[in-house]
């Protein structure tokens, strides 16, 4: 989404008008009758006269006209809707960069790259609510995990699964993710198709600090008959607890306090942790909104 709206922007930038030249030696500047001084301009515009040398420099709104040799800035009437859309798209807190490319845009261009970056405050936001709640139930010792995640079981039967395994760093895990689930998931189409959810199993921590290893494992109906151009494995059928995620809620390091939740729930209701905790990816990821259920976090039980 970031790359999306960063690639409109540049070239909506790209798109705008140059400055306007300045009269050529000797020849008269325009009537000033016609003209806005910066002061008037920016006591109807809302807009202080600093913020118009900065709109100015960083190609939001362009003066009519400059004097050559004061440097003195002049404004048309018709450029006060330009300046107080930029003075209103600035509340919003959206980057310069933005506020350019909208309002040099057409109309429904200009509404688009907005709902672009209303969407990516929505989603930082629901991101931020769950890294609060992640924090408070740190800072109380755990108190209230439960209350916050609900933690289910169920049994998973043995399964063929296309695997790739890498030690990643949790800056870079998903960017390889994204890479690796494509990479298996088109082996797998290649081999009759997809048989059930994408799996993350984390065989070691991966933060700051360590590098897992992480392995992305996709199912497959059954083993191929000759050696596939990806590593194969079975996964063996076990009995797993786990609670479910939206999209806000995967975000790291939020999604620590679920790891901790269901470990925490598997040794206060006498069941032993059986192998490496996943994460199971049931939903497109991609199109899900912050609120929508997205991933298990789950630990094979016994």
């Amino acid at each position: 989404m970031q790359a999306t709206v960063q690639a409109t922007v540049q070239a909506t930038v790209q798109a705008t008008r140059p400055r306007p030249p300045l009269p050529a030696d000797g020849a008269a500047g325009p009537p000033e009758e016609a003209l806005l001084a910066i002061g008037v301009f920016a006591r109807r515009s809302r807009l202080s006269q600093k913020a118009l040398r900065l709109y100015d420099r960083l190609g939001v709104l362009t003066p009519a006209y400059v004097d050559p040799e004061s440097g003195y800035r002049r404004y048309r009437e018709g450029q006060l809707a330009t300046a107080r859309l930029a003075a209103t798209l600035r509340r919003l807190d959206m980057p310069l960069a933005l506020v350019a490319a909208a309002v040099a845009a057409p109309g429904p261009q200009a509404a688009a790259l907005l709902d672009a970056f209303w969407e990516s405050v929505e989603r930082r936001h629901a991101s931020r609510r769950e890294l609060v709640s992640h924090l408070r139930i740190r800072l109380r010792g755990g108190q209230g995990r439960y209350d916050m995640y609900e933690i289910e079981q169920r049994d998973v039967p043995a399964q063929v699964v296309l695997t790739e395994q890498r030690h990643v760093k949790v800056t870079e895990l998903s960017a390889w993710l994204r890479e690796a689930i494509g990479r298996l998931e088109g082996a797998a189409a290649r081999l009759g198709g997809i048989a059930g959810p994408c799996f993350v199993v984390y065989h070691g921590e991966v933060n700051e600090d360590g590098d897992g290893p992480v392995e992305v494992c996709v199912p497959i109906g059954a083993a191929p008959p000759a050696p596939a151009d990806v590593a194969v494995r079975t996964e063996p059928a076990h009995r797993e607890a786990y609670t479910r995620l939206t999209r806000a809620q995967v975000e790291f390091p939020q999604i620590l306090s679920a790891y901790d939740a269901v470990a925490q729930w598997a040794g206060a209701n006498g069941k032993t942790v059986a192998a490496a905790p996943r994460e199971v990816y049931f939903a497109d990821f991609v199109a899900a909104g912050p609120g929508d259920p997205v991933c298990d976090v789950a630990f094979p039980v016994r």
